[in-house]
């Protein structure tokens, strides 16, 4: 048997405690270790050992991942996350995943690609079995439930587009490292023959194929117009990639395909305007601040907070977050997690959920610690947003969107500071929609669970005019 390389990371370890502004005290307090052994290991004197990177992993998942010290330890850890699924059980010791990692190496790598495999076809199926509850008498999805689906599955990331968007938008940086407006102009005049011009309109962006003109409606904010001149930069410059990804998709109809393509074009744009690295360098610096990412990057609030939803790079993952935007009625007409958490399909999310709140209440941060049926806590931030129409006699469009985390990731989420995540007073227990969410004794209740039995007692009136009673489990 091989011995195994003993794994020095001294630089890395300096590099995250002066990141953290933690003195040595405080780190080697959290590894459980002494001052004076943290010292060593800074310095390169004696290695990790398995259980201490293990602990650096849980204590920075977001930072260590950078740190990768060696192939055997990226399994280790790629290991740990696949037999932390709650279908396994109890946690292997951190020693046995390295041992594992070591001594098979080519099991380990097929054991995460079948946990990798067993999760998105559990995600394939939970798709159909919604969509065959919701109307048994069709049986498919529509066309733009069909795009949502996909972009789900795919984790709300698609590598070739973030990747050549990156490359694109580092071909135009300016030297403050901005892709300017002008920049985005001229490459379209030069590349393409297209003049960009902004004008009051009723559309948002219109391209005149004949006259290769671009016209943006210039009611919208500043971010509004960049977004719009990047999407036709972007179906101009990737539109063999999207055309190629669209094609390859299996969707069931011409209609969800040409959705897709939107899609994807609109995905491109945000990957042009906020460039894979750059933006995941400046969210972990801010800690997620969205109003200090957005001006760097000349972004919307919503923008931004889409952006962080697909940083799924495979080799430097961003904050697992989750993210949506809900509507004056309640409707969830964005959704993507990159968390255990998932909303709800169809139907209503839980009238406790904070986003709700924040709809009637705009250009107002709310942030929440919830706790779902499973025990899981997540720090929920919201805000209410207002897209003006440009005009007297037509509405504006209102909304909230809501971003969060894990409560495990609260020292990366700068809105957890602002709430005690470890404190059962602060926490509200929420649920997906009340059609699944088997909490019995809520008063929030629109309508009952599908799978518990309804009880009335006409002496007795509680908030909801029944009780609620578990159905036997088999034998």
């Amino acid at each position: 048997m091989t011995k195994r390389p003993r794994i020095f990371a001294g630089p890395q370890l300096r590099k995250l405690r002066t990141a953290r502004g933690l003195q040595q005290n405080d780190l080697a307090q959290s590894l459980g270790i002494s001052s004076s052994y943290l010292s060593q290991l800074e310095h390169d004197d004696r290695p990790l050992t398995p259980n201490l990177s293990e602990r650096l992993a849980t204590l920075f998942p977001i930072d260590w991942q950078d740190f990768a010290v060696d192939e055997t330890e990226r399994l280790a850890h790629a290991l740990r996350e696949a037999v932390g699924d709650p279908v396994f059980g109890d946690q292997m010791p951190p020693d046995r995943l390295v041992k594992l990692a070591e001594q098979q190496p080519e099991f380990a790598r097929r054991f995460i690609d079948l946990h990798e495999i067993y999760r998105r076809t559990s995600q394939r199926l939970e798709v159909v079995d919604e969509a065959i509850s919701v109307d048994s008498s069709i049986g498919a999805r529509l066309p733009w439930e069909e795009v949502r689906d996909w972009f789900h599955i795919s984790n709300n990331y698609v590598d070739l587009l973030d990747k050549s968007a990156e490359k694109l938008a580092e071909s135009m940086l300016d030297e403050h490292d901005h892709v300017s407006g002008a920049a985005m102009r001229g490459h379209l005049k030069d590349r393409y023959g297209v003049d960009v011009v902004l004008e009051q309109s009723e559309t948002l962006r219109r391209f005149d194929n004949e006259q290769k003109r671009l016209h943006i409606n210039a009611g919208q904010s500043p971010s509004g117009i960049r977004f719009q001149v990047a999407y036709h930069l972007v179906t101009c410059s990737l539109s063999d990639a999207i055309t190629d990804i669209a094609s390859a998709a299996q969707l069931r109809t011409d209609t969800a395909r040409e959705l897709l393509k939107v899609g994807l074009a609109n995905y491109a744009a945000g990957a042009f305007l906020m460039p894979y690295e750059r933006f995941r360098k400046a969210a972990r610096e801010f800690r997620h601040d969205i109003d200090r990412i957005s001006l760097i990057f000349r972004t919307s609030f919503e923008q931004t907070c889409h952006r962080l939803s697909s940083l799924q790079r495979e080799t430097s993952s961003g904050l697992p977050v989750f993210f949506c935007r809900v509507d004056m009625a309640g409707n969830i007409t964005k959704r993507h997690s990159a968390t255990q958490l998932q909303f709800a399909r169809y139907g209503g999310a839980c009238p406790l959920w904070i986003v709700h709140e924040a709809v009637a209440i705009p250009d107002r941060i709310l942030v929440q610690l919830a706790e779902m049926p499973d025990g899981m806590r997540y720090v929920s931030m919201a805000k209410g947003l207002v897209k003006t129409s440009g005009r007297f006699d037509k509405n504006p469009r209102r909304y909230a969107v809501a971003l969060g985390c894990e409560a495990k990731h609260s020292d990366d989420f700068v809105y957890a500071d602002s709430i005690g995540t470890g404190s059962d007073d602060e926490t509200t227990p929420i649920g997906v929609s009340c059609r699944i969410c088997p909490r019995i004794s809520c008063d929030q209740r629109a309508y009952p669970p599908s799978d518990q039995v309804i009880s009335i007692d006409h002496y007795k009136r509680s908030v909801v005019p029944y009780d609620l009673e578990e159905p036997p489990r088999p034998i």
